[in-house]
């Protein structure tokens, strides 16, 4: 596919994406009361993204500067890392400003009726999605149109994963901070709504929702999409020279077409959770489609469709495994939910096993895939499955999103006191996108796997490392070195959380004691000091884990060799992934069983169940949001970091 119509199609996307937007904020934002709260939710978004991009500009600055300078390195790598990292932040960035415009929009839908509401966040999720795959598609082809060497790409990969490591652990610890002081002072020792006016720490909540789960999984997913394109793009060139490298750029422009038409099936007919299934499912089939034309128009051989296929194929089975052991519609999440009848320590045992289940599926499922597409079309073969399962990214980017919309729809209902009917069906919203959502970090999760996995397959062909031996004891070292890292990466981020949250829980309870009326509703909290609390906090904790993941490779590859580098990128593939699983079906599980209590199952709302549960809540709440959707950012960069330094190391 010619290099000018695939700028085109990706141009298509962003116009797409931008009709969607329009479409959204001209519904009604309702009542003035319903407008404020989402103003408090949009401005505290607002302030924290300010305050978080002054720390990642000085970064990306220095950084440029300092591959620029390396006589090792090319200054296109430099200008590949700027683009890289702008696109990413602005992909995170416009996503979070189209989320909060969207909540207060679907609230007032509600009033009409769920389909109506339905229709709002899910219009705003394809939004988001299509401008991340846009301009991940467009900045790639662009560059590479003016720079033909795709491995000097990896730069405008370095770029994203930087910038989406600093955005996905930022805003992971800004929203559970908030999160874990709204649940435990509101809803445990005030018996308070979450969501509840009276509630200090719910808009900073609510903040929260947009800053991580949409800012933090755009430029997340963002990274995750070039990755994959890049590390086939690399691959294709020595399997097809000539044509290889615009293969995965035409894939991801065609799957731009299939989500774009995808979405328009995507309508509520007897429940929103067969709709979203019917829109991914059909962008899955035109994707397949449109790419078996253009592999075999250009290439003339059906394995790199095979194993595309093997791609797409696993997207789904990975997603909706990770739909059954988190959402309360299903056994594992209604198991935890029955632990928690004899108190917090049962259910907090019942969720960590069901999260340790959970990762059978999704590992058996991405290794059979890596077997399989390599059986039909060597490493390159695996390259291209990680860029079929992310070329439907548009729609599984949108149903995340929606999640995240629909959660703050709940808020706002809820502080604006709009009555038991809209509750019910911002409610109904609220629960699917938290399977959605869960669903949505699966499917990250397991795209990052394959992409690492095609990452790491270009690392040894451009190290020249033919074999890994592991009788080597530096190698093995590194393996071992390499399995530690996401450990010690998954504690920073989870510590950060909890003294984040320290303070958050000790500023609610002292608004509530200095602050007379609170509980009363007759006097209104101090919301914006507890945003500022968790802005201070993220920022903070932050730069600590990103730095883990720049300089561990760096300092593995010069002290031990590129040998053992290898062992140390394939031991933080194998770890990282599995705790990723473990540690996002965990807390989603956890936060599903306490859901299916409020809904009146087990004693409903403040019956000992429900205590315990919100308990195994706030325990998940880092585990799914923080460090779990962290991991996979950091064996992308950690693996990508290696890429650009193998000229340094040598």
């Amino acid at each position: 596919m010619p290099l000018t119509w695939i700028v085109l199609i990706s141009l298509v996307g962003i116009a797409f994406a931008i009709f969607s937007y329009f479409k959204t904020v001209k519904q009604s934002p309702g009542s003035k009361e319903m407008q404020e709260l989402a103003e408090l939710i949009h401005n505290g978004a607002l302030t924290f993204l300010h305050k978080e991009y002054s720390v990642l500009i000085a970064f990306v600055a220095i950084v440029t500067v300092i591959i620029f300078l390396l006589p090792a390195l090319s200054p296109f790598t430099a200008v590949g890392f700027l683009l890289g990292a702008f696109l990413s932040a602005l992909s995170g960035n416009i996503g979070m400003r189209i989320a909060t415009k969207a909540n207060v929009r679907t609230t007032e839908a509600a009033k009409k009726g769920v389909n109506e509401a339905f229709s709002v966040a899910f219009t705003s999720g394809m939004s988001s999605g299509l401008f991340v795959v846009g301009f991940g598609l467009l900045g790639l082809t662009v560059l590479y149109y003016f720079v033909p060497d795709p491995v000097l790409l990896y730069g405008f990969g370095f770029g994203a994963s930087s910038v989406a490591l600093f955005a996905r652990v930022g805003g992971g610890i800004f929203t559970k901070a908030a999160d874990v002081g709204a649940d435990l002072v509101g809803k445990v020792e005030a018996g308070i709504p979450e969501d509840s006016p009276k509630n200090p720490a719910t808009i900073a909540d609510n903040v929260g929702d947009n800053v991580g789960d949409v800012a933090g999984m755009g430029a997340d997913l963002f990274e995750s999409y070039v990755d994959s394109i890049i590390a086939a793009m690399v691959l294709g060139v020595i399997v097809f020279p000539g044509v290889g490298a615009t293969i995965p750029l035409g894939i991801a422009a065609l799957g731009i077409i299939a989500t774009v038409i995808g979405s328009m099936f995507a309508r509520v007919r007897n429940s929103v959770f067969h709709a979203i299934d019917r829109g991914v499912l059909i962008s899955v089939i035109l994707t397949a489609v449109f790419s078996y034309f253009l592999i075999i128009t250009v290439l003339g051989e059906i394995g790199p469709f095979y194993a595309l296929l093997t791609g797409l194929i696993s997207a789904i089975i990975v997603g909706y495994s990770a739909k059954y052991f988190t959402s309360e519609q299903y056994s594992p999440t209604r198991k935890i939910a029955l632990a928690a009848q004899t108190g917090s320590g049962t259910t907090i045992i019942s969720g960590i096993s069901v999260g340790m289940l959970s990762t059978a599926l999704p590992v058996i499922v991405v290794a059979i895939a890596m077997i399989l597409s390599y059986q039909f079309a060597g490493l390159f073969g695996i390259a291209i499955a990680a860029v079929g399962m992310l070329s439907i990214l548009g729609i599984t980017l949108a149903s995340d999103t929606f999640g995240s919309v629909s959660d703050n729809a709940q808020g706002i209902s809820e502080m604006a006191g709009l009555g038991k009917t809209v509750l019910e069906r911002t409610s109904v919203l609220d629960s699917v996108g938290n399977s959605t959502a869960a669903i949505g970090k699966g499917f990250a999760i397991s795209s990052a796997a394959l992409t690492t996995i095609a990452l790491f397959a270009s690392f040894t062909k451009i190290a020249g490392l033919t074999v890994i031996d592991l009788n080597n004891p530096f190698v093995m070292a590194g393996l071992f070195l390499g399995a530690l890292v996401p450990f010690i990466f998954a504690s920073l981020t989870m510590d950060a959380v909890g003294k984040a949250a320290h303070e958050m829980v000790k500023e609610v309870r002292r608004q509530f004691r200095e602050i007379p009326g609170i509980l009363q509703g007759k006097a209104k909290p101090d919301y914006n000091r507890c945003i500022a609390i968790s802005t201070e906090g993220s920022i903070k904790a932050m730069i600590v884990p990103g730095l883990v993941a720049l300089l561990f490779p760096i300092a593995i590859g010069v002290s031990l060799g590129l040998e053992a580098l290898g062992g140390f990128l394939a031991g933080s593939i194998a770890s990282g992934f599995l705790l990723a699983v473990f540690m996002a079906n965990t807390g989603a599980a956890w936060d599903n069983a306490k859901k299916w209590i409020e809904e009146g199952n087990l004693g409903g709302k403040g019956s000992p169940a429900h205590k315990a549960a919100v308990v195994g809540d706030t325990v998940g709440d880092p585990f799914k949001d923080t460090a779990g959707p962290s991991l996979n950012i950091l064996i992308k960069l950690m693996t990508i970091v290696s890429l650009v330094a193998i000229p340094l190391i040598i």
